[in-house]
């Protein structure tokens, strides 16, 4: 179900540039540099209350991108309650708090908005929607319609291994339920579409460290400035403060449309006209712990995954990254433009396999035929979608609903 939380962007602009290259330069792993000791670590913060039993939440509010205080057991001592609650926690420690931490829901939307959302998602989706819903329209149950299906699955690019599954999932829907008129089985096919995109549906959780680190990749063009932009918006509703890091110190125009974000949200970006990627970032991680800011985002120079030169340059940022914050960086995400089909499931594989990704944003679904390709992504490698863009505007990125999703090519 569509939530309040709900606020933000889509279709991005970065300009391609395929031929850029990366300098190796700046702190390795092997570097002795240093963290400096913030004095903004070592204010005393209030002690952690211990969980209390938890309520199982509605299903309409599972998907609230809400800041939550994970419930760790609490230590009385002077010097523990001299560092902030996130310090000295291992990333074990964070997820087993998160599963007892309580979410509070935000008020309900305005129900023009909800409306105003779908009716976006479903116009985004219509072309690739179009090659699907219409097999239905007067179809007989037989393997003609079977066949057209499958036509119209790869056509949208959720590839072979999503349609077979698809499709055979179906063919026993229709057998055990004994479904006899096409929008029937038209029914039954948006349930498992829905079933299968579940497990991408997942929250981006706030409040869990302070600053919470996120490191954002992805190829030339896929919108990663602009989606970091508009993704800062979209925290400060849940009155997240945000710092930015322009790592793409390679080409001019991404630190120029970053600080353009800076300005319209009221954001600090922080940038050098020339320098090592992993330098800029690291020197924002210590700005943002000195500043108690709560959420530092990173962009990166836009690489393709086969330029291996540059896949090992995103690896030194992470590792000096982590240099300057324990357990950073806390997510790892990868933009990926929706129109290049295939090309965003392998480029999905090869960053997970350098960086280890912890969500996705998919962009540019608005006017794609290719919309299917969220179903490849969860049947070979099913990394949550945090957001979907299907426009230009600042509400047109979304956190990603599976129902919301198979209805909009489907039907409901």
């Amino acid at each position: 179900m569509f939530s309040f939380f709900k606020r933000l962007v889509g279709k991005t602009s970065d300009t391609p540039e395929e031929d850029q290259v990366e300098d190796a330069g700046g702190l390795d792993s092997e570097d002795e540099a240093e963290i400096p000791a913030e004095e903004g670590l070592r204010h005393a913060t209030t002690p952690v209350t211990p969980a209390q039993p938890v309520q199982t939440p509605d299903a309409s509010l599972q998907h609230a991108t809400t800041p939550v205080t994970p419930a760790l057991p609490v230590d009385s001592s002077p010097a523990a309650q001299a560092k902030p609650y996130w310090q000295g926690r291992t990333a074990s420690q964070w997820t087993a708090a998160q599963e007892t931490a309580v979410i509070v829901p935000p008020p309900e939307p305005e129900e023009v908005a909800k409306r105003s959302w779908i009716t976006r998602l479903k116009t985004g989706l219509s072309k690739t929607s179009s090659g699907l819903t219409g097999i239905f329209v007067g179809a007989k149950i037989d393997d003609d319609l079977y066949e057209e299906l499958e036509t119209a699955l790869l056509m949208s690019d959720a590839g072979m291994d999503a349609t077979e599954y698809l499709l055979e999932e179906l063919r026993e829907k229709v057998r055990s339920e004994r479904l006899t008129d096409a929008m029937q089985v038209k029914a039954a096919l948006r349930s498992l579409l829905a079933d299968l995109l579940r497990p991408l549906e997942k929250s981006l959780m706030l409040g869990r460290a302070q600053p919470l680190v996120m490191m954002i990749a992805g190829v030339n063009g896929a919108g990663k400035t602009t989606s970091i932009g508009k993704l800062a918006k979209h925290l400060q509703s849940f009155d997240q403060s945000v710092l930015l890091a322009a790592g793409d110190t390679f080409r001019a125009a991404a630190r120029e449309q970053l600080r353009v974000w800076g300005e319209r949200n009221n954001v600090t970006v922080l940038s050098q006209e020339s320098g090592d990627a992993a330098a800029v970032i690291f020197d924002a991680v210590g700005a943002a712990k000195a500043r108690k800011i709560d959420v530092m985002m990173a962009d990166t120079a836009g690489r393709l995954p086969t330029q291996l030169h540059l896949m090992e340059e995103l690896r030194k940022v992470k590792r000096v990254i982590a240099k300057a914050h324990p357990d950073a960086p806390h997510e790892v995400l990868l933009v990926i433009d929706a129109n290049t089909g295939q090309n965003a499931l392998a480029q999905v594989k090869a960053f997970d396999d350098a960086l280890g990704l912890t969500g996705l944003i998919v962009t540019k679904l608005d006017g794609t035929a290719k919309g299917g390709i969220l179903a490849a992504i969860a049947r070979q490698r099913p990394i949550p979608v945090y957001f979907i863009g299907v426009g230009e505007k600042v509400e047109d990125l979304q956190p990603f609903s599976a129902d919301e999703f198979a209805d909009a090519l489907l039907g409901s």
